[in-house]
């Protein structure tokens, strides 16, 4: 045998072990999930459209509590009771009511100091609304868990105002929450199962190195 020129039997080995280098597993029935610091990728893209409509939801809030804290900091130099006043005249309610009464009577007795704190409370909350909203929109795993926990913190105090008093707003309230919890709840669940198929799927692969888990080969490239 010369150098440099290849056997009959070296290339008939070399054609032989070419198959086997383009033979892998392949099972598009469930798109893979990669997870990597706290990312998914490759979830199911309807999941990634419905937690993104909760992060607008989110950021609405968040939106929403920095306009009452800048109006309650406005307010720390008015008179509270005459633009609460105001308040009921300008969108017809009678101030008889009950609940027109209550918040007469909040406006009446409500402090500098005392606004000034909803206004920081109101604050507070404003960045945890942004920043689960921000978690949500990139589909990030703590966005998730923190969507869910801060959800269930107000469930105990949702249902204590309506076992005081039960109104309509109160019921939306606590029915929208409910719905974002429970989906968010449903997608991490899913994203949890979908991991641990994984895992079983590659441990049978692994078992079974030339199959499928049907039985059948199957060639890619």
């Amino acid at each position: 045998m010369r150098l440099g020129i290849p056997t009959r039997t070296s290339r008939t080995y070399d054609m032989m072990r070419r198959p086997f280098h383009r033979l892998m597993l392949v099972d598009s029935s469930t798109p893979a999930v990669t997870h990597h610091s706290g990312i998914i990728r490759g979830s199911d893209p309807a999941h990634k459209r419905g937690l993104r409509t909760v992060a607008s939801i989110e950021f609405l809030k968040g939106i929403l509590a920095i306009a009452v804290a800048i109006g309650l900091l406005i307010l720390r130099n008015k008179d509270v009771w005459d633009i609460a006043e105001g308040t009921l005249e300008f969108l017809h309610i009678d101030p008889d009511l009950h609940f027109a009464q209550v918040f007469l009577d909040f406006a009446d007795q409500v402090t500098a100091g005392e606004l000034t704190t909803l206004a920081t409370l109101a604050l507070a909350y404003s960045a945890v609304r942004f920043l689960e909203a921000y978690g949500l929109w990139r589909t990030r795993i703590w966005g998730e868990w923190l969507a869910i926990f801060s959800g269930l913190v107000y469930l105990p105090f949702e249902i204590r105002a309506l076992m005081l008093r039960s109104t309509a707003f109160r019921w939306g309230a606590l029915i929208v929450n409910l719905a974002l919890v429970g989906y968010v709840a449903y997608v991490r669940a899913s994203e949890i199962y979908r991991l641990r198929q994984g895992r079983q799927r590659r441990r049978e692969e692994l078992s079974h190195p030339l199959s499928t888990p049907d039985g059948r080969w199957s060639r890619s490239g």
